[in-house]
């Protein structure tokens, strides 16, 4: 009995002793998870050695990769170019490459026009072409134009995108040491992890830095350091205020994944500093829309706009397809070769057939070849348009937008009507994405009147992309009515960031209690693109008295849009979009310290004398000097319509100034070739006739407002001149 009686309780002061342990282990584990790091505990990058502790096979995948060799320093194991005194030559200048104590150098034309070693300081990518850099004493690198063609293994000249077969001088913007070819600015920041730019605008000089000279984990991941301190501590969790303590990638959404690439695959303007992977890329980028010269009327891509606004397009990204469906994210290699990447989500047995591609060349019966045509950069960087849509050679007919169907198919017989046909009998009359956004944008991008109604269709179609979409409203500013005031209004509550600030720039009547009201709603905006538009509109239309009304919410909202342009300093546009914005807030020497800023950065610049003299003008200024900036300006003028002799705005701002320095006559035939070049331009047609009021010529001012009324028949202006001229007339007569 005595032993029974121990054992019960030496049972129980072992479940005594079981039971603290586990509430010892319980409160140890509690505490554990109760510990964290400080809310406000900020990260910091750490470097890829880090990473390659525990992510060995990822940076193995990543080495050799274009990220891992986007920029590196130059030694034998990384030059691929010939610098065994080869020479190359381009309009009489030749250029010779060669090493001298074991470093790589280039005697080329400078910025002076003279002829000096330069030496090389970085290589620059590696497909198809290798880049070379020099830096400069003012910290400036400047990316040589001759280039080496990584598969024939020759130099080639890189030839500007915008430039036909001729010499670029010394001083030229797109001269190998001008502003177009600047690291610092145009590629560093795609090119290297953790770039700071450094830029002093007092000296006009850089001192750029990095934490890596390439693309490395924490560019797409974000600084690694509070990830590698838990990773590291011998917590049984992550952290419950900060998780692993690096943004949620892999299996985010796929607009999350797509964002963290945009900022290097978009065609976009900075809009705030220090993106990071998971956050919102509108609070720090404004993407191009689909805008004439960056894209065609149908959404290919023409000029280099990457893939972001592409992708935005497709049927792909409005089904959660994400960047890492088809590319590896770590080696960039497509996860499968062929058709076979496409085959993962459509059914090979449907569409891998001849009864769908229709072609017995292999080459031909290749998804990509149909559906993600390409198009060559850089003279020899084929790109494919991410947009994947389905060959339209009917809107060639139409429109004149390429199609790839005649890419192959050259024969003089196969025309594009030919080859619409051919889709037409294969897959029947009806298009799944009819009728076509490209017609609309058509009409609209022309001033037709049918482009306004096509485009109120347009915004009712729900499953148009959001890129689409914001590229419509963009595009009712060729209108300013009270219809196109309507749809606009209609989109400052739409649910995409994108179309809301498209609104905000393209409504023209804010001078209205009620609209002024909805765009200062638009200063609170959860996204910063939004919020900076509005500011800009309210700043430079609204009445003084809203100004003031709204100062306190405006104010913050300036902020941001400063903030925006002084990210890009040395850039002349930035100082041009300031001194707009400090005109408008009536701060004049501010803006006249803008406008000298734009003219010391970039002289060449056309259009900044002449604000820079309309604010000396009003201002009081020194009259000479007024009227030598006209002067000059008005040569920019001349020297803009002969490199773009389709575009009427240099035409339309020559005959403004000439009007202002008493040229009337050649100001008359500048505004008319401007009416000409843009029959649908309203303002065109209203200096036109303002201008044969002042000169008397009643026949050419009645016909210009015929024009006015014509493009807008409800705009109260049109009739009001129409009286002011008759009665001018009828006292002339008497």
């Amino acid at each position: 009995m005595l032993i029974y009686l121990h054992a019960i309780r030496s049972g129980r002061a072992t479940l005594f002793g079981l039971g603290g342990c586990v509430l010892l282990l319980a409160l140890w584990v509690s505490v554990d998870w109760i510990s964290a790091l400080p809310a406000d505990v900020q990260a910091t990058y750490v470097g890829r050695e880090s990473c390659a502790k525990c992510h060995q096979n990822q940076v193995r995948l990543w080495t050799g990769s274009d990220h891992d060799r986007a920029m590196e320093l130059p030694d034998d194991s990384t030059v691929l170019g010939d610098f065994d005194n080869s020479a190359f030559t381009r309009f009489g200048v030749t250029s010779r490459f060669f090493k001298k104590d074991g470093k790589y150098f280039v005697n080329t034309e400078g910025p002076d026009g003279e002829f000096q070693d330069f030496e090389i300081k970085y290589t620059f990518g590696i497909r198809p072409m290798q880049q070379y850099m020099v830096e400069f004493a003012d910290g400036r690198v400047q990316v040589l134009r001759i280039s080496w063609d990584t598969r024939k293994n020759e130099w080639f000249y890189v030839t500007p995108a915008d430039v036909t077969d001729e010499r670029i001088e010394p001083g030229d913007p797109l001269h190998w040491t001008g502003i177009g070819q600047n690291w610092n600015t145009m590629c560093a920041e795609c090119h290297s992890t953790n770039v700071v730019k450094n830029y002093d605008l007092e000296t006009n000089s850089y001192h750029t830095t990095y934490s890596e000279i390439d693309v490395s984990c924490e560019t797409c991941h974000g600084p690694g350091s509070v990830h590698v301190e838990l990773a590291e501590s011998n917590s049984l969790f992550w952290d419950r205020r900060h998780g692993y303590g690096l943004p949620q990638v892999k299996d985010a959404p796929n607009r999350v994944q797509v964002e963290t690439c945009a900022p290097c695959h978009a065609r976009r303007s900075p809009v705030y500093p220090g993106f990071r992977s998971g956050e919102e890329f509108l609070d720090h980028y404004d993407p191009s829309l689909v805008h004439q010269g960056l894209y065609h009327t149908d959404g290919q891509i023409l000029d280099e706009v990457y893939v972001y606004g592409s992708f935005l397009q497709s049927k792909m990204y409005a089904k959660n397809v994400r960047c890492s469906d088809c590319h590896n994210p770590h080696s960039l290699k497509l996860k499968y070769e062929g058709n076979r990447l496409c085959a993962q989500c459509h059914q090979p047995g449907k569409y891998d057939t001849f009864s769908h591609h229709h072609h017995q060349d292999a080459a031909a019966t290749q998804c990509v070849t149909c559906h993600m045509p390409t198009r060559t950069y850089m003279n020899i960087d084929e790109r494919r348009d991410h947009s994947l849509r389905v060959p339209r050679p009917d809107l060639t007919v139409k429109l004149g937008t390429p199609n790839v169907c005649n890419d192959c198919h050259t024969d003089p017989n196969e025309t594009p009507e030919w080859a619409a046909e051919k889709i037409r009998t294969w897959y029947g009359d009806k298009r799944p994405d009819d009728p076509h956004f490209a017609l609309a944008f058509d009409a609209a991008q022309r001033g037709q009147t049918e482009g306004l109604d096509l485009i109120r269709k347009l915004l009712r179609r729900s499953e148009t992309p959001d890129i689409i979409r914001a590229t419509a409203v963009d595009l009712l500013s060729n209108y300013r009515n009270t219809e196109s005031d309507r749809l606009c209004r209609q989109a400052f509550s739409d649910s995409s960031p994108l179309v809301r600030s498209a609104a905000v720039r393209s409504i023209s009547n804010v001078s209205h209690d009620r609209f002024v009201k909805e765009l200062v709603d638009r200063l609170e905006d959860p996204i910063r693109i939004v919020r900076s538009a509005a500011a800009r509109r309210l700043v430079q239309d609204a009445t003084e008295n809203a100004k003031a009304e709204y100062q306190q919410t405006l104010s913050a909202a300036i902020s941001e849009y400063l903030t925006s342009q002084e990210m890009t300093l040395e850039r002349g546009g930035s100082h041009i979009n300031m001194a707009a914005l400090r005109k408008a807030l009536h701060k004049y020497d501010e803006a006249q310290e803008s406008l000298q800023n734009a003219i010391r950065l970039e002289p060449y610049l056309s259009g900044v004398r002449g604000e820079l003299a309309s604010i000396m003008e009003q201002q009081r200024g020194d009259p000479e000097e007024i009227r030598r900036l006209r002067e000059v300006e008005v040569e920019l003028m001349e020297r803009d319509s002969r490199l773009i002799p389709s575009s009427p705005q240099p035409h339309y701002q020559r005959g403004m100034l000439l009007y202002l320095l008493d040229r009337h006559v050649e100001a008359l035939q500048a505004l008319e070739t401007a009416c000409e070049l843009a029959p649908n331009s309203f303002d065109n047609w209203m200096a036109l006739a303002l201008l044969c009021e002042k000169e008397q010529r009643w026949q050419k001012a009645i016909q210009a407002l015929k024009n006015m009324n014509r493009i807008r028949p409800d705009d109260p202006r049109v009739g009001a001149l129409y009286q002011q001229m008759r009665q001018a007339a009828s006292q002339e007569d008497k």
